[in-house]
């Protein structure tokens, strides 16, 4: 047992002396936690149990219930109780004198006996008495100040008001959170709130916090606050509890902005400059590891938010992002046939190609990569000097054209009919023959992937266009053998198209039918 020293009064004033109190663990003034208050209630059930002959005591009726949780019903009992009160029925108290809870007394409301009682603090002491009701048929009894509740909070001073008694007694029935009643109640007493609140966790703060609101406890709700604003939130969900919590206070005249700053700020930067900013530094990335993890850090965040609050002109700054690299590119082509700086060009190509493909993850993601296919489709230099590289200087830029394919096939982006043909026409042949390197010098390259997305990109096109691509395809690939892209599957769907039961033969006879039939 621990006890809380109370500063000397002035005169005139209520004279409180040193009133013994539990204390937690961590050195708070509160009741027991519930583990306790379960021990306490299963001793209480085993007792019964002990007992089968006498009568079950009679049930009092239950409260009727509010439409709100949050709402505290306050029962004033009647108007003056003896200080040296106690109940006929058997208590577990803490710091009670044993002389107080043996004087018999006439019940009261809020006498009555409960499943469950525990005490607090000195009734020789004290001119108040606050009784929390709990739901789970436990009551406790805080023997305090009327001066230190109404200094503190304005719920008691109001109730406290109506009381023209010199000893009061107020009631708190349907107590959700007894333990942080008794908690927030014992910080009335205490001067230095911070360094309480510094051994907390989070959770149990907000639980302080909600209930000091209740009572009006306006030092105490700033006190959570400062807390909250300076430690570490952990994970989403922690970080969620806190915001919500902070966003349903309706307590006027406390600085809440602080807390929320974290999330979410006043300055004037547009999202798009911002990520413009984020884009520019990852390209630009001289250290491959850290370059290829952002990455995929960025892809990831964007695909969370997939599209939401994302500023709608940030795909200019993709596109514009998109130019730079294919500048570059085609720079580097330029020098690499001309023979400047061989192997730093061969790097500096596979880093922009990098590049390439995350920009089109990225517009991919954000359903706006056609405008990208109709720039790459018509790369007709580029296509010319790739022929003209080595293939170990050139094989990278031919997994741009390979993610064009998977997105097309998995209806990430819709091309027109033009553009389809157009990429098809320029990148495809380049695509086979760099098809080997890209399966065994790329850790990241999907063949099945990219076989899957050049065979139904074919077969979006026309009968004819399908035919002319595949009949191409079928002499690279009965010369290249595992060198070329295995496009089987899209072959025997263009071979049953074109030879078991065209639809032109279906169409006839579909004709001839309704003929038939309108004769009869």
């Amino acid at each position: 047992m621990a006890e809380i020293k109370i500063a000397k009064v002035e005169p005139g004033q209520t004279k409180i002396r040193n009133v013994p109190v539990a204390v937690t663990p961590e050195g708070f003034w509160c009741c027991p936690s519930p583990v306790a208050f379960q021990k306490t209630l299963k001793s209480h059930h085993s007792l019964n149990k002990q007992k089968p002959s006498s009568p079950p005591p009679p049930q009092l009726p239950k409260p009727e219930k509010k439409p709100s949780s949050t709402t505290i019903r306050s029962v004033i009992a009647s108007d003056e109780i003896q200080q040296n009160s106690a109940n006929s029925d058997t208590l577990h108290s803490i710091a009670v004198p044993a002389t107080v809870q043996e004087r018999p007394q006439r019940q009261k409301v809020e006498t009555l006996p409960r499943k469950v009682a525990i005490e607090f603090g000195e009734p020789g002491s004290s001119d108040a008495k606050v009784i929390l009701v709990g739901k789970q048929g436990f009551c406790v009894k805080l023997s305090v100040h009327k001066k230190v509740l109404v200094d503190h909070s304005s719920f008691f001073a109001k109730k406290l008001a109506e009381k023209n008694s010199v000893f009061a007694c107020l009631e708190i029935e349907s107590c959700e959170d007894a333990e942080i009643y008794v908690e927030t109640i014992g910080l009335m007493y205490c001067k230095d709130m911070k360094q309480r609140l510094m051994k907390q966790n989070v959770s149990r703060v907000l639980r302080v916090l909600k209930v000091a609101e209740l009572l009006g406890f306006s030092t105490c709700i700033q006190s959570c606050l400062d807390y909250l604003e300076a430690v570490p939130w952990v994970g989403e969900e922690e970080e969620e509890k806190v915001i919500s919590s902070i966003l349903r206070l309706k307590t006027e005249g406390v600085g809440v902005t602080p807390v929320l700053k974290r999330v979410a700020s006043n300055a004037v930067d547009p999202p798009k400059e911002t990520l413009s900013r984020i884009i520019e530094l990852v390209l630009r990335s001289k250290e491959e590891k850290s370059r290829r993890e952002m990455k995929s850090i960025v892809l990831k965040l964007l695909r969370e938010q997939n599209g939401a609050n994302v500023a709608d002109n940030f795909n200019e700054t993709i596109y514009s992002s998109c130019q730079n690299c294919l500048d570059s590119v085609l720079s580097l082509f330029r020098q690499a046939c001309e023979g400047e700086k061989p192997e730093t060009d061969t790097k500096q190509i596979a880093v922009e190609a990098d590049n390439l493909t995350w920009l089109l993850d990225v517009l991919a993601e954000r359903q706006a990569a056609e405008e990208f296919s109709i720039t790459w489709a018509n790369q007709k230099e580029l296509a010319l000097l790739h022929e003209k590289l080595p293939l170990m200087s050139r094989y990278h830029i031919s997994r741009v054209t390979s993610r064009l394919f998977i997105g097309i096939g998995r209806g990430e982006l819709l091309p027109s009919k033009d553009t389809r043909l157009l990429l098809l026409t320029t990148w495809l042949q380049p695509l086979f023959n760099d098809y080997n390197w890209l399966q065994h010098g790329c850790r990241s390259f999907d063949g099945k992937l990219v076989e899957e997305g050049i065979g139904r990109t074919i077969l979006t096109l026309p009968l004819e266009d399908q035919q002319s691509i595949l009949l191409s395809w079928l002499g690279s690939f009965l010369n290249g053998g595992d060198g070329c892209p295995n496009l089987q599957r899209a072959f025997e769907v263009w071979w049953r198209r074109s030879f078991i039961r065209p639809y032109s033969d279906r169409q006839a006879n579909g004709s001839c039918h309704t003929d038939s039939t309108s004769k009869e």
